[in-house]
């Protein structure tokens, strides 16, 4: 699959097969607007040979001992390191990201890969006394089926591994649909897999449009489990389609992070942190940070210094090392951010920096900073999914939680500041899943929980160990060796 124009198939069972479409898509570099390759664009009938493949596969799966699965996982990883700098430079061509962020999509999904193999000697229950004599009681983790994996484009190689390793190594198998504008990393990483022994059917692939593809294996009633990272509204529309099938389902929606920044914050520190969580991956991250709320007192000197380094920024091809900001993903996302660019304007903010896409090949968006935001703007309860932030004031702690929380999302949220004790405040009272004391809304790692509060999900959290708990049942059992009927509530003796 290497080489600069790739013809791709789904991978179905132990095969690589064309759609039954006969119909394909084209892949485009985002800096350059060249095609990348070609790719099936599939069917629900596409769809139903891939559940049937992974259907059939997991009846053996599930039984492979664990410990033998987090050995392919290994090997997985392995692979990965071995092939880090070559992975990095696809996800660049296909996604857009510089090539320094690219390397940390490889390395996070290499150490999903080296925890969830640890995993496999570690998907323990939980052994109890019985309250009845010559009884044993325990509970066991049990795999829920097939799980549907439907995934975005701002992670093409991290997110699809965030859903498949803790799925597959609790024995469950995959079918993936990988983002339209990311499929090449879906495939790239379903040959690593199978290059580290894994099964046929245990992880397949299905590109194509989610009004054919997304829809059928959302509503296929031989998948148990649906995981979907996206937008909220399309997290409602899985959630009512999945519901007639009873299916469990894994959302990590979006986000409207800030950036706290208090009085007696280090203020280099924090302009440093909110350019990376603003402006990283070219604002196209869940966790991106859109609001800053600064305190009044230092409110204009950390403007300041925010504007200068937001107009220093390089913007351009994400393979070239001086670039510090790459294309946004497609056209469509161009346009999204000039019209909240419009909103602002319109509302009252002020552009300090940015707003407008230069005229050049690829899809491109200048760094766009926005002052005098206020609660209730666009700019503020939206999420944009681009390069641009917005600045807020705030008179003290309470008030900026209270700016922080006024918000339909709770995936992220940071503080900066030298108190301890207003730091622990923050961390009791903000309404988010992931918080960050003295660094920027982005960075979580591989052995905890990721996930957000209200809108931004339902509940369930993906790595870590928590994740097990999404991509499995409990099953409780109890042995009574005692030859007599026993009738547990019934005959306790008071």
């Amino acid at each position: 699959m290497s080489g600069l124009d790739v013809e791709a198939q789904n991978r179905v069972g132990s095969r690589w097969l064309p759609s039954v479409t006969g119909r394909w898509f084209e892949d485009r570099d985002p800096a350059t607007e060249d095609v990348i390759g070609r790719f099936p664009l599939s069917s629900a009938d596409d769809v139903d040979a891939a559940v049937d493949a992974a259907r059939d596969a997991f009846s053996s799966w599930r039984r492979y001992p664990a410990p033998r699965r987090a050995e392919i996982l290994f090997r997985a990883g392995e692979l990965m390191v071995a092939r880090k700098e070559e992975l990095a430079r696809e996800i660049t061509r296909e996604m857009g990201k510089v090539l320094d962020e690219a390397r940390g999509d490889v390395q996070e999904s290499i150490d999903l890969a080296y925890y969830f193999a640890g995993e496999g000697r570690r998907l323990f229950g939980l052994t109890t006394p019985s309250e009845s004599r010559q009884k044993m009681a325990y509970s066991l983790r049990v795999p829920v089926g097939v799980v549907g994996a439907i995934c975005p484009f701002n992670f093409p190689l991290a997110i699809p591994a965030l859903k498949i390793l803790p799925a597959i190594i609790a024995g469950n198998t995959v079918v993936l649909k990988p983002a339209g504008d990311t499929p090449r990393m879906a495939t790239l990483f379903a040959e690593i897999l199978e290059q580290a022994g894994l099964p046929p059917g245990v992880v397949n692939v299905v590109s194509g449009r989610g009004v054919e593809v997304g829809r059928r294996i959302v509503e296929h009633p031989d998948v148990a489990l649906i995981s979907f990272t996206g937008s909220k509204d399309v997290g409602i529309e899985i959630t009512q389609r999945a519901a007639p099938t009873l299916k469990k389902t894994i959302l990590e929606l979006g986000g409207k992070n800030c950036i706290i920044v208090l009085d007696d914050a280090d203020l280099d520190l924090a302009v440093r942190a909110t350019l990376w969580a603003a402006f990283g991956t070219s604002g196209q991250r869940c966790t991106s940070a859109s609001r800053i709320i600064v305190q009044e007192k230092i409110h204009g000197p950390f403007v300041d210094r925010l504007a200068r380094a937001t107009e220093a920024l390089a913007l351009g091809p994400g393979l070239d090392e001086a670039t510090d900001v790459g294309p946004l993903i497609n056209r469509a996302a161009v346009e999204r951010v000039q019209r909240y660019v419009e909103l602002g304007r319109q509302e009252g903010a002020e552009l300090l920096v940015g707003g407008d896409a230069p005229t050049r090949p690829g899809y491109y968006f200048r760094p766009t900073l926005f002052a005098r935001a206020e609660p209730g703007m666009r700019l503020v309860t939206d999420e944009i999914f681009g390069p641009l932030t917005a600045v807020m004031r705030a008179g003290d702690l309470e008030d900026a939680l209270r700016i922080a929380n006024d918000t339909e999302y709770g995936l992220s949220a940071a503080i900066f500041t030298e108190s301890v004790s207003g730091a622990l405040r923050a961390v009791d009272d903000i309404e988010t899943g992931l918080f960050y004391v003295n660094a920027g809304t982005t960075g979580a790692e591989a052995h905890l929980p990721t996930g957000g509060m209200k809108a931004s999900g339902n509940g369930h959290r993906e790595a870590g160990v928590a994740a097990l708990d999404s991509y499995t049942e409990w099953r409780s059992v109890y042995i009574d060796y005692s030859h007599r009927i026993q009738r547990a509530q019934i005959d306790i003796e008071p």
